[in-house]
């Protein structure tokens, strides 16, 4: 990957596995003012946990400092699964239950209840989509 199509963030490896590595990455200051912030995510937290698959021609320790990336275009793709899909079914289920004449209020309510089997299927599909976000490790 190019680093100018990249995110980077630098982490501390918290867990070893045989498959994977657990990498606990704080948010910078820097995050602020960072052009790719929104397909990051990082912006909004202090503090997350990733789960990467582990390089098989290199070694870790624990507490051991590293850079993870991914490419800006998996970020943008990770915002439209998160964040603009939730929004247009939100929106959509809305303008239709406030079009068959339901109030405000439990137009709103179904709205929101049509959310969860968004994220049911997401969360279904995670070990799928977890082969679609490909990290790296430095």
């Amino acid at each position: 990957m190019n680093t100018q199509e990249t995110i980077s963030h630098e982490g501390i490896v918290t867990k070893i596995t045989d498959e994977e590595l657990e990498i606990k990455i704080l948010a910078q200051s820097a995050c602020a003012a960072c052009h790719a912030k929104s397909a990051c995510g990082m912006g909004e937290q202090a503090e997350k946990i990733l789960t990467v698959p582990r390089p098989k021609d290199k070694d870790f320790a624990l507490n051991q400092k590293v850079n993870v990336r991914m490419g800006i275009g998996q970020g943008n793709k990770a915002a439209v699964l998160a964040y603009l899909l939730p929004v247009i079914l939100l929106l959509a289920v809305l303008f239709v239950c406030l079009g068959l004449g339901l109030s405000e209020g439990l137009s709103a309510l179904i709205s929101f209840i049509a959310l969860i089997p968004y994220y049911i299927v997401l969360y279904l599909q995670r070990d799928k989509l977890k082969k679609r976000f490909e990290y790296t490790i430095e």
